[in-house]
């Protein structure tokens, strides 16, 4: 049976039958004669071939084919209402688009590379989940979310389609409140023993690439706190606490938000972010947008 061979009036026909449990109530409850409904539950029988209904008394009683085909049908009509609520808020709201964003990743690096799909030509509506990064990626996977924005790649695993596209990979300085910078900026790197320090948590790849730098500097640090949460890294910097790494390139924002100047750039050391995406036979424009222009946003 092709898909347009079916009848999707008589299968809403059935179904009211089945939820009536006779073809008299469903005839009223559909405002239709009970000659209708019967002749066109009968065409449907025999378009599948196989009975529907049993008698039951003066009720009907689902057979096993039935059973299915009454699954089916509320899939289809839940389908149905789902395009009709879609297209109505297409209508009337501006398009959803659903990102996840890492913990680790900067909140000055999401705004740069979403703020932007607010603005027409566009103009979505944006919803932003933060989380864990194996929890995003179950999010996307499942349709839940158009758009993972993270500082690793997608793990290769063959029930997981997800595609890694980077958007770069930019230097890292450290930054201080002033007070600190005066304290520890005038000799950098070797004047930064004994400096208090916040880093981001040893699961962060960024974490691995600071600790190979300051081993090769032979720089000893106060290490006052550790982080999963880049933000509140920062908030922390803001108050004088520690120095902190930070994209390079986002100086003048560090500056304005958290009051604190670079004091220098960690030779070697850089940090990536990556947008993490489903293939999908029509993409979110949203997607693309950020995948092609992700890179010239974080450094402009």
């Amino acid at each position: 049976m092709k898909p347009d061979d079916l009848n999707y009036r008589h299968l809403l026909y059935f179904w009211a039958v089945a939820k009536e449990g006779s073809i008299t109530r469903a005839a009223e409850r559909l405002g239709l004669s009970v000659q209708t409904i019967s002749t066109q539950l009968g065409q449907l029988e025999r378009q599948l071939g196989q009975a529907l209904f049993a008698p039951q008394g003066r009720s009907l009683m689902l057979t096993e084919a039935g059973r299915t085909a009454l699954v089916h049908a509320e899939q289809i009509f839940q389908t149905g209402e789902k395009l009709r609520q879609a297209l109505a808020e297409r209508t009337h709201t501006r398009p959803k688009f659903s990102v996840g964003v890492t913990d680790a990743v900067p909140k000055l690096v999401a705004f740069r590379l979403l703020e932007s799909v607010l603005r027409p030509p566009l103009a979505v509506r944006l919803e932003c989940i933060e989380g864990e990064f194996e929890h995003l990626l179950g999010e996307l996977a499942l349709n839940r979310l158009d758009l993972v924005v993270a500082d690793r790649s997608a793990p290769q695993r063959a029930n997981l389609k997800l595609h890694s596209h980077l958007l770069g990979n930019f230097g890292i300085s450290l930054f201080g409140s002033a007070d600190l910078h005066k304290r520890y900026g005038k000799n950098f790197p070797q004047g930064l023993d004994g400096a208090p320090m916040l880093l981001p948590a040893r699961s962060d790849p960024l974490r691995s690439a600071m600790d190979a730098w300051l081993e090769a500097n032979e720089i000893r640090l106060d290490i006052v706190g550790e982080f999963t949460d880049s933000a509140l890294l920062k908030t922390f910097g803001r108050a004088g606490l520690g120095l902190f790494p930070a994209p390079a390139a986002m100086h003048a924002e560090i500056l304005s938000q958290f009051g604190a100047k670079p004091l220098g750039p960690l030779q070697g050391v850089s940090e990536s972010w990556y947008a993490i995406s489903t293939p999908k036979r029509v993409p979110h424009p949203a997607v693309a947008i950020i995948q092609a222009a992700g890179g010239e946003r974080l450094v402009g």
